[in-house]
């Protein structure tokens, strides 16, 4: 049966480590820019704190057993409404911790007016937090980079990650992922007056991507000849677009949208068309399977019964995605 909690519900952003602050070029909307969490920071006093490997060069992680690289959505965990360990733990402590982003407009941004945070991926965090734990459960929103998400996650700093993140084979190794809740693709952003068709149009030009981001992999497997520059957010490529240290930003479509759309000056460029459709889903730790399965119940419900629609209509109509429906929810073989 679902736990109920009786504490507030809340959104208590915790800016975990300050990077680089930036004012995104935007229609009204201020987003601060950050470099990751604090590895030094109070961890869930539950909970034993691995030691975590500073980041260097991009880390050699193996596939997951058994995972098929064209389709990797399939979720260990088939939906549950039963609690387990995981859940009872976080129950326990009065509070879920939950890695979000503050710097995507119409993802997971602080509105300027109600100092809120809001967007599509904040009103599935609070939609599972409602479901799981009750309405009046006491929720921190914890502000992670790109690149620190499966840090944060294993390092017990979070219980769990809503951060437009994809699902992949080598991401499965490390932590355990919902059902897809969206599928985004690879594409360039870059200044409208900037042409870029194919490849190489942008040969020994400096094309910007998330550290450990898909779109760093896309740009490393299809911009051979780019100069690749690497941050540890996404809504940094932004702003090196923005002064000119950059020409060109990869990032996924949902993200670059939200981009164009704070910034008149930029556009998602026709190229790259038709690449593949890349799987988002919640991560949570890979021990922690009695919460992946009470995810993906209500994601089965969310998606079903109108919440999902509801929220697409709400924060993303309006970005011109090829995305319009939800994914249907898979799992892997039992036994």
């Amino acid at each position: 049966m679902p736990i109920r909690g009786n504490a507030t519900l809340r959104a208590a952003l915790t800016p975990a480590r300050t990077g680089v602050a930036a004012l995104a070029v935007a229609a009204a909307v201020l987003m601060i820019t950050l470099g990751g969490w604090d590895p030094g920071g109070p961890g869930r006093p539950d909970r034993p704190r691995p030691v975590r490997q500073a980041h260097g060069p991009e880390r050699d992680i193996p596939l997951a057993p058994g995972c098929d690289e064209k389709n990797p959505a399939r979720s260990l965990q088939h939906p549950s409404a039963e609690d387990g360990p995981a859940v009872r733990a976080i129950a326990r402590s009065g509070k879920i911790v939950i890695g979000v982003d503050q710097n995507t407009y119409h993802w997971g941004y602080r509105d300027p007016a109600s100092k809120q945070l809001q967007g599509f991926d904040i009103e599935l965090a609070r939609t599972l937090v409602k479901e799981i734990f009750g309405a009046d459960f006491t929720v921190e929103f914890k502000a992670v980079a790109t690149n620190d998400r499966i840090d944060a996650l294993k390092g017990h700093d979070i219980d769990m990650v809503v951060r437009t993140m994809t699902i992949d084979c080598r991401r499965q190794s490390e932590v355990a992922f919902s059902t897809a809740y969206f599928g985004a693709q690879q594409k360039i952003l870059a200044g409208k007056e900037t042409p870029v068709g194919s490849a190489g149009d942008l040969r020994g030009k400096k094309v910007c991507a998330a550290e450990e981001s898909t779109g760093s992999k896309w740009v490393k497997e299809h911009l051979p000849g780019a100069r690749l520059v690497q941050v540890p957010n996404q809504l940094d490529c932004l702003v090196r677009l923005q002064l000119g240290e950059a020409v060109a930003v990869v990032t996924d479509d949902t993200l670059a949208a939200a981009q164009a759309a704070q910034d008149p000056t930029v556009q998602v460029k026709r190229y790259p068309e038709g690449s593949a459709v890349e799987p988002y889903g919640v991560a949570m730790r890979k021990e922690d399977t009695d919460l992946v399965a009470r995810v993906n119940q209500v994601l089965d419900t969310y998606r079903d019964g109108g919440g999902w629609e509801a929220a697409r209509k709400r924060w993303l109509a309006k970005d011109g995605l090829a995305v319009t429906e939800p994914p249907a929810a898979q799992y892997a073989s039992k036994g």
